[in-house]
């Protein structure tokens, strides 16, 4: 049937208003069902995991087959079947099997994609269908086991037949009166305050940081949570920075008037300057997630990615409850990926060789989270066999990278994001390229975050990320060149300090270096770094501010330090256009634009 052209009709209801609620709960129990089945133990498998699963396919299934999306319903019914089977003990639980339910999670989320409309052709899950029904049928079925029942605690979809074929299930040819109360049931369920909210997981194996009304691992009623879009939340924080700049123009322009005459203004200015900040933080928290989102998907990489390469590994996570900005949760998702794959594929020694040096036989790869200093840090940490030191300066003297005479550790392990630049014996498909870290460290380095390396042969290795909260808002440290604002981000600043000009010493053919306590530092002049500047003429004693990323500091020459505030951060791209050495902008009490400072840019202009 035309399910289009069938909702036409007078008195029925267009089901499709409905499918964003569809989507979001079926990413949810899939997600539930993966954290769920990596967490099985074959040999003494959790009856109430299993039954979590069982519940989690059902209810997709149930609400698919409603928007009449028969392919995801055929393939739901095969694996609620098999699941069903083991359940009820009539099927012992095999790798095998949890491997095939693993499969059809990719290929729910696959078909879930095509019906939101995001592109790529439908999945073939022909195959998989015949290997769930293989995998059924493995053992005879008990006499008198009660068949399973589709649809069953539902209350909007009628039962689904074997072959998952669309007899109008239960809506499409009800009164407008029963309609109504069936989509009225749809809605309640959906949010958590019907019947269906029984199907959720456990509160212990509900995957931290899915989306829906969740609190504590279980669904709550509308007055707990709602569902809000992000755009809205999006314009939300716009409209808090738009006021955060107002304040401030306001306080400027308040600093002028006669503190005797205007006592109450300024004291309500005051209180308005009060009030903005606690605003400003409540509506920025809305955004923050956990980044257990991050952390979520890799039980299952690591799982495909070590049976790949013969491996054993066992993954730890620390702290996937700490908050992070959702802009950069999306954003720092694919370089942490990169990090992980590296401590498999690199990292992570075979079995074999691990006994042989003392170790267990499965590596340990570690992921935490924390923060630290209006940061959040994120580790990446594997005990595996560390970093090459000999190995990584033969492959960047090949290679005709300039590699200082006696290097440090930390020169040599930063050698490893230069562009291109690999160790590997043999080109994979997943690493060998040279394509990746640098790529790492420019993506890190653009959300206004540095990474580090700490190593040791035999011991293992640490990568560590360090990312702002957030990016909509910063404190910032203003300086003046020439006339004009720069921002460079609190987080960067190490110290400022005033310096005699003979203490800046020229190195030939490398520009100037400064003697900070013993540590020789590069200096780059701002004047310099942006030509339209026109700062004064050089003086006696110059002003320093020292400033640090990717674990390299360097000292920049300022003409004046004008001052410490928090800055709304607009995004250059959007409004004009990328700028080398610049992250963005942001508008002063005084209605001037300043523009901030990249400080990962002017590190690496300054070493070059």
């Amino acid at each position: 049937m035309d399910a289009k052209n069938d909702n036409a009709r007078p008195g029925r209801i267009d089901v499709s208003q409905f499918h964003a609620v569809f989507f979001e709960e079926a990413d949810e129990h899939l997600a539930s069902m993966e954290a769920l089945l990596l967490a099985l133990n074959v040999a003494q498998p959790d009856e109430e995991a299993v039954n979590a699963v069982f519940r989690a396919a059902h209810s997709i299934k149930g609400s698919a087959g409603m928007f009449g999306f028969t392919d995801i319903t055929a393939l739901t019914h095969e694996a609620e079947t098999l699941l069903d089977r083991v359940r009820k003990l009539e099927l012992p639980l095999t790798v095998e099997i949890v491997d095939a339910l693993l499969e059809t999670r990719d290929i729910l989320n696959a078909q879930l994609s095509v019906h939101r409309g995001e592109g790529g052709g439908a999945p073939d899950a022909s195959m998989l269908i015949e290997r769930l029904c293989a995998l059924t049928a493995g053992t005879e079925q008990h006499a008198g086991a009660p068949p399973a029942e589709d649809g069953a605690g539902y209350g909007f979809f009628a039962p689904l037949s074997a072959t998952g074929s669309d007899d109008g299930f239960g809506l499409f040819e009800a009164s407008p009166l029963a309609a109504a109360e069936e989509a009225y049931g749809l809605f309640d369920e959906a949010f958590g305050s019907g019947p269906a909210a029984a199907v959720t997981a456990p509160k212990a194996t509900t995957p931290a940081g899915s989306r829906g009304v969740i609190a504590n691992g279980e669904r709550t009623g509308e007055t707990a949570s709602i569902r809000v879009p992000v755009g809205k939340v999006d314009q939300l924080i716009n409209l808090v920075g738009e006021l955060v700049i107002t304040q401030a123009m306001l306080t400027q322009n308040g600093s002028e008037l006669d503190p005797v005459r205007h006592q109450t203004l300024l004291a309500r200015m005051a209180d308005l300057e009060r009030n903005t900040r606690d605003l400003q933080e409540s509506v920025m928290s809305i955004r923050m997630t956990p980044i257990a989102m991050v952390f979520n998907r890799f039980p299952r990489m690591l799982r495909d990615l070590a049976g790949k390469l013969g491996k054993k590994v066992d993954l730890k996570m620390v702290g996937e409850n700490t908050e992070l900005d959702k802009g950069l949760i999306e954003k720092v998702t694919d370089p942490i990926t990169h990090l992980v794959r590296n401590s498999v594929d690199h990292g992570i020694e075979m079995p074999a060789t691990r006994l042989e040096a003392g170790k267990p036989e499965a590596g340990t790869i570690t992921l935490s989270a924390y923060h630290r200093g209006g940061n959040i840090v994120i580790e990446v940490a594997d005990d595996g066999a560390g970093l090459n030191r000999d190995r990584i300066l033969a492959k960047a003297r090949e290679r005709g990278i300039d590699v200082p005479a006696n290097p440090s550790d930390n020169d040599v392990w930063n050698l490893i994001f230069e562009p291109g630049f690999s160790t590997a014996n043999v080109v994979t498909d997943i690493s060998g390229r040279g394509v990746g870290m640098d790529v790492v460290r420019r993506n890190i380095g653009a959300l206004g975050g540095s990474i580090e390396i700490d190593s040791a042969a035999g011991v293992g290795t640490r990568m560590t990320v360090r990312l702002p909260l957030t990016l909509a808002i910063m404190d910032g440290m203003s300086v003046a060149i020439g006339g004009e604002i720069y921002i460079l981000p609190l987080a960067s600043v190490v110290e400022s300090l005033q310096a005699d000009s003979k203490a800046l010493r020229p190195v030939t053919g490398q520009g100037r270096v400064i003697d900070v306590r013993g540590e020789y530092l590069p200096i780059l002049r701002l004047a310099d770094a942006f030509p339209p500047a026109r700062s004064g003429e050089r003086r006696d004693v110059e002003i320093v501010v020292i400033i640090e990323a990717d674990g390299v500091k360097t000292a920049l020459v300022v003409d004046e330090l004008v001052g410490q505030h928090q800055v709304v951060v607009k995004s250059l791209e959007t409004n004009y256009r990328r700028q080398p050495g610049l992250s963005g902008a942001t508008i002063m009490g005084d209605g001037r634009v300043a523009l901030i400072l990249d400080v990962s840019a002017l590190t690496r202009k300054s070493r070059h």
